[in-house]
């Protein structure tokens, strides 16, 4: 091979993806080190790496155009060797000129210190702090300050960052397009509305907070007529954002991001998750606005609204989406803690629900806990043009009739069943009659045999095992 052109033997290697692969060949001879080297745009380093000054300033010379690294010493314990410290991270950012994206996950030996160092790195773009206990507010405005160009910040699980100037200073001057904050438990969610100008620019918005058991006991009891959209009294705009995650915050009697969702004009994907003292005139504000909705994820847990025990939600919501949101593709509703025999827990019903189905051209679905769904759904569902992936979940309503049905929609090529004990082989025969599966997955189904799924689609998944889908299910 060293008889072949350089720019040939580059192309070669470029076809090469496996780093165990790479870094063997860099092994053979000087050309093929150097040339690989050069083309290593990313590594991943953590437990085992030597941590002297020497060895890693090494590292960056064999890989000089590196521009993402990731430094990760998760299931890291002191007998694995040292950590990465400030002072090394000083070594990378002072070495790989082209850093853009950097992730620092369980790093307990760098603060703010070697953070701050990162304010050098002009072209950084991307940063990720998963599980840094160092580090607090100080640092993390030193970066932004310094990183002109950052447009991505990740902060999950760092327990001494709380809000102050790092996030009016990006709200202000930043260019942040993708921000995600979760489990940090000294942020709160009203504060990040002082992002202020900084939301125009954002697509990406995520926020989680660590869920405690006493937020999923009902108690305080919410208004199901308040309209938080009915004055304006924050004054910024979404119109940029596109990805938006809500989930575990408390809306009331503070109002906090619960704003947001009448303010975006762009939005593509929603995703809300036990958001308490939501109704339907959040979704009636978003919807107005919001007709490039393609996705939507509710996982909704019972709220107590006036006298009665129900999900935020009603069919109010469901007709707003059929009407506004014509682009719809994938819909996944989850349903926590509402009893199979009080069906009014869950505001939805199985006609406001078609109506949604049959307005737009929904590609995914996926119904959990669901209890207004039955096999008059599943026929309905059996016409739909464009549904290509069902996934049902304790859908107890659910019998070999709604299989009948459903094996006769024209696109259905994935289907999931878990915890659909109704369904019996009876039910998973018709399925295998159409032959159109592409695959077939069957978890905790106590009607169904694993013999009776051999053979129905192309790829078949079984488990009679509760504890494998005991996650998947609750």
């Amino acid at each position: 091979m060293e008889d072949l052109p350089e720019a040939l033997v580059a192309e070669i290697l470029k076809k090469i993806t496996r780093t165990s692969d790479l870094n063997s060949l860099s092994l053979v001879s000087k050309q093929l080190y150097t040339i690989e080297g050069n083309q290593r745009g990313a590594v991943s380093v953590g437990s085992g790496l030597c941590t002297a000054t020497e060895a890693l300033t090494s590292l960056c010379a064999w890989f000089p155009n590196l521009w993402k690294v990731e430094i990760d010493y998760s299931g890291w314990i002191p007998g694995h060797g040292n950590q990465l410290d400030n002072k090394d991270l000083v070594v990378f950012s002072s070495h790989c000129s082209s850093l853009r994206d950097l992730t620092l996950n369980f790093c307990s030996y760098i603060d703010d210190s070697g953070l701050g160092c990162l304010a050098h790195c002009k072209t950084l773009t991307s940063l990720r702090l998963n599980s840094a206990p160092q580090i607090t507010s100080i640092g993390l405005s030193s970066v932004a300050v310094g990183c002109t160009s950052l447009s991505a910040l990740h902060l999950i699980d760092c327990e001494e960052i709380d809000i102050v100037e790092w996030l009016e200073y990006l709200g202000r001057d930043g260019s942040l397009e993708e921000l995600v904050v979760k489990n940090c438990k000294r942020i709160i969610h009203h504060d990040l509305l002082k992002f202020g100008a900084g939301w125009m620019k954002l697509q990406k918005f995520e926020f989680e907070r660590k869920i405690r058991t006493r937020d999923i006991l009902v108690s305080e009891i919410y208004d199901p007529s308040y309209d938080a959209h009915s004055t304006d009294i924050y004054d910024f705009c979404c119109d940029s954002l596109k990805d938006l995650r809500l989930a575990h915050i408390k809306t009331w009697p503070d109002i906090g991001l619960r704003v947001v969702l009448g303010k975006c004009k762009a939005l593509e994907n929603l995703c809300l998750e036990y958001v308490s003292a939501l109704n339907d005139n959040d979704m009636l504000a978003l919807c107005r606005s919001c007709s490039d909705l393609k996705s939507i994820t509710l996982r909704l847990n019972l709220q107590r609204y006036d006298n009665d025990f129900r999900i935020s939600f009603t069919d109010n919501t469901l007709y707003a989406l059929a009407l506004n949101c014509r682009k719809l593709q994938s819909v996944c509703l989850k349903f926590v803690g509402c009893s199979l025999d009080w069906p009014s827990e869950i505001g939805f019903t199985q006609k406001g629900f078609l109506v949604l189905i049959q307005s737009c051209p929904i590609r995914v679905l996926v119904l959990n806990g669901a209890n207004f769904f039955d096999d008059e759904g599943m026929k309905a569902l059996s016409s739909s043009p464009n549904l290509e992936t069902l996934e049902l979940i304790r859908c107890s309503a659910v019998t070999d009739v709604g299989m009948l049905f459903i094996a006769h929609t024209p696109g259905l090529s994935n289907l999931t069943l878990r915890g659909c004990h109704d369904v019996t082989d009876v039910g998973i025969a018709e399925l295998g009659h159409e032959h159109k599966l592409e695959s077939l997955v069957i978890e905790f189904c106590r009607g169904i045999s694993r013999e009776a799924v051999q053979g129905v689609a192309k790829s078949v998944h079984y488990s009679s095992d509760a504890s494998d889908a005991l996650m998947k299910l609750f």
